[in-house]
């Protein structure tokens, strides 16, 4: 007699031939627990060649930085002559102005006169007195990143510093010497210590930077890198280090780049939970969906049209396959599955909003104060302001974490959904692969994902709205932007497990059934995502250590090997 195991892999063999032509059956021996990619001659990534100009530093190009690829940059040929007007403007327009960091103090001390003698020594000591971040330090991507936004807002022009200074991050960049940038500290009111610490490994002292894979005081890494060990910020240069937000705008670019290959993943885990499900494909009309006037809604509902394009699974034909006896039609799925769409659209909203911002603020002003020619042309004055603030960015961060908190909701929902005979429409209980019972199945693999729910929605409480006074009232409103940005990393993190306990059941609900849909295929894309899951994974049958599965697909997810090519 024929045994469930054997059925599970008869399936599986199935789905190969008849939905996948060309495809190596998956096979069920255990695979080892270490990931590897397979077995392709590895390719140089292609170097970014950057020129900044302080006004057209794009989206694609922060994306190229967070993947990873090679880059230089360099200040456009236009930039030094007009910096260095500016910075002879603002050394002039001193002697009539008190000017907050230039020949005054910071903060609460902001009455406190500095002279011409001072300036140097004041520099220096900006720096060392904020850099007081602790915690883990930003990647190394996200550093390079932040470095290369500071470097671009300079080349506006406006922040009063010599080309020097933003040739000396450049040179870091270039070099590829990396500071060492703690997370921990910054209210989003200027990242004051991450890039303070950026500052000081800038000027050759003792603060720690990677270089080579290696990690060690600036002080020593820099000639090692054949960069010169030491440099001098000039008076008023050591503000435009700190002030603004770059540390925040980089980390927030990194959670887009990551959230917009999350949500093109949790589209295909939707589409395989369809499969599984043999939902209705009314869901998706065209029509309903134009009706709302939402385009990323359209934009959802196309993608998933085209993802399940073909399938025979997802019709009243494939409905009827495992009960024809007692076959009713369903009329429609629960309001889980009717409203994805609508309830993904949201995420992408929210990401094209933070698009537009983060292109705006990598080619801003966010120093304070400003330097700017008179409106009458004679000279350049300074103009102290807020316009360093990271508000905007931080509220943007909060929304855009409620909306990955939402997917994560949902995506833990359908997998509930999966364990169940009555609301998965007959899949086997808890998807066990042997005797039910005997076996226990995929519970405790979706118990995971329930975990992390509540972490989700902790994480997910608005940090700007949460503002406190600090700096004897100097500072009596703060954004919160870098804990704002900081718990979306974190939940970007834990919906990377979900979706990867999604892409696990549906596969599983697919092999269980694969047998009594013989001859029915799998949509055009639904397919291929099966496929590549049973390249690393193999479906269950009788209960095993579960870890090491859940661990490949959680690999999966993160290095973005379950994109459906309708996302691409």
């Amino acid at each position: 007699m024929t045994t469930k195991v054997g059925r599970i892999a008869a399936g599986v063999a199935l789905l190969a031939v008849v939905c996948v032509p060309g495809q190596a059956t998956a096979t069920p021996e255990r695979r080892p627990s270490t990931v590897t990619a397979p077995a392709v001659p590895p390719q140089a990534p292609q170097a970014l060649s950057l020129v900044l100009d302080g006004g057209s530093f794009s989206l694609r190009d922060a994306f190229a930085i967070l993947a990873g690829r090679p880059v230089t940059a360099q200040l456009a040929a236009t930039v030094p002559a007009a910096m260095n007007r500016t910075r002879q403007g603002a050394l002039a327009a001193l002697t009539t102005q008190r000017v907050y960091g230039w020949n005054q103090a910071l903060g609460p001390l902001k009455d406190r006169p500095l002279s011409p003698e001072q300036a140097e020594q004041f520099q220096r000591n900006v720096l060392r007195s904020h850099a007081a971040g602790v915690g883990e330090p930003l990647s190394d991507d996200v550093a390079r990143l932040a470095l290369i936004l500071k470097a671009n807002q300079m080349a506006r022009g406006t922040y009063g510093v010599r080309p020097e200074v933003p040739q000396r991050l450049l040179s870091m960049v270039n070099a590829g010497v990396i500071p060492r940038m703690p997370q921990i500290g910054s209210l989003g009111t200027g990242d004051l210590q991450p890039q303070a610490a950026a500052g000081l490994a800038a000027l050759g002292e003792e603060a720690p930077v990677r270089y080579m894979g290696r990690e060690g005081p600036a002080s020593e890494i820099l000639p090692q890198a054949g960069l010169p060990r030491e440099f001098v910020f000039q008076a008023g240069e050591a503000l435009p280090i700190i002030s603004g937000s770059t540390v925040v705008a980089a980390m927030l670019m990194d959670a887009v780049y990551r959230a917009t290959a999350l949500a093109d993943q949790a589209e295909g885990a939707f589409a395989l939970f369809m499969e599984a499900t043999r939902a209705e494909q009314g869901s998706l009309d065209a029509r309903t969906h134009k009706e709302r006037h939402i385009p990323a809604e359209d934009a959802v509902a196309a993608r998933l049209r085209t993802m399940i394009s073909g399938s025979g699974w997802m019709t009243e034909e494939g409905r009827r396959r495992l009960d024809p006896a007692n076959y009713e039609p369903r009329i429609q799925d629960a309001v889980s599955v009717r409203a994805a769409p609508h309830i993904m659209a949201g995420l992408r909203h929210v990401l094209a909003d933070l698009r537009r911002a983060l292109v705006r603020e990598a080619n801003s002003s966010t120093s304070n104060p400003l330097v700017f020619q008179r409106a009458d042309g004679r000279g350049y004055e300074f103009v102290m302001g807020g316009n360093w603030d990271g508000s905007v960015m931080g509220h943007l961060a909060d929304s855009l974490n409620a909306e990955i908190t939402d997917v994560g909701v949902l995506s833990q929902e359908l997998t509930g959904r999966l364990l169940s005979p009555r609301w998965s429409y007959g899949l086997p209980a808890n998807l066990a692969g042997g005797t039910v019972g005997l076996n226990s199945g995929m519970v405790q693999v979706q118990t995971v994902a329930a975990a992390l729910i509540p972490e989700m929605q902790a994480r997910a409480t608005p940090a700007g709205t949460l503002s406190r006074p600090v700096k004897d009232g100097q500072e009596d409103h703060n954004t919160m932007a870098m804990a704002s940005v900081r718990h979306l990393q974190e939940n970007l993190d834990r919906l990377a497990i979900i979706l990867a306990v999604e892409y696990l059941m549906a596969a599983q609900g697919i092999d269980l059934i694969a047998q009594q849909m013989a001859g029915l295929p799998l949509g055009a894309v639904t397919r291929a995502l099966h496929a590549e899951l049973r390249r690393y994974v193999a479906p269950l049958g009788d209960d095993r250590y579960m870890t090491p599965d859940l661990e490949r697909a959680i690999w999966l997810v993160r290095n973005r090997r379950l994109i459906p090519s309708a996302a691409r």
